[in-house]
């Protein structure tokens, strides 16, 4: 038997995101009236559409200082798509898709949706292509007893000859 994709359930979901969005919308316009209501939504739009310019510079301008460092872009991808997604959910008409994006753009929210971005990744791309987009990971190899390995000095260890030399490799079975 298959296993069914998520994606199958986003044309029955879309009618009842639909539904909540103009019950929450009829809630809020009781509470504090209809004017301010759109008034309210308009302005959430009209903050999300600077804020997407805004992300999207300030996630290119990262990327590149990653790329110019030699370091891995993976965090700062996942930084500007959490960004650009929050951004892009204020744009949003609606009351349940503002706060959902203004959720993604706060500090602890973002944090969560990256590292949701960087497990998905590492899901689908596999260890090794995650590992060159978000640099070294702690992985437990067993010798015996499960040991977690940080690599705590990205850099190569200079070498006789100004040349440098890689970090030394331990070797080890990965552990899931």
């Amino acid at each position: 038997m298959m296993r069914r994709s998520r994606l199958a359930y986003v044309p029955l979901a879309m009618p009842l995101w639909a539904l909540a969005e103009f019950f929450v919308f009829l809630a809020v316009s009781h509470a504090i009236g209809a004017g301010w209501a759109i008034l309210l939504l308009a302005v959430s739009t009209l903050a999300g559409v600077a804020l997407l310019r805004r992300e999207g510079i300030k996630g290119w301008r990262a990327f590149q200082q990653a790329a110019q460092e030699n370091r891995p872009p993976g965090a700062e991808v996942a930084n500007s798509l959490t960004g650009l997604g929050g951004a892009l959910l204020l744009t949003l008409p609606g009351f349940i898709t503002a706060v959902a994006g203004l959720l993604l753009l706060l500090p602890p929210g973002r944090g969560l949706a990256r590292r949701g971005i960087e497990r998905f990744a590492e899901r689908s791309l596999g260890g090794a292509a995650t590992g060159d987009l978000f640099g070294p990971r702690k992985v437990k190899v067993h010798s015996g007893a499960p040991v977690t390995v940080v690599v705590v000095d990205e850099q190569p260890a200079p070498s006789h000859g100004g040349r440098t030399q890689p970090p030394p490799a331990i070797e080890g079975e990965i552990v899931r």
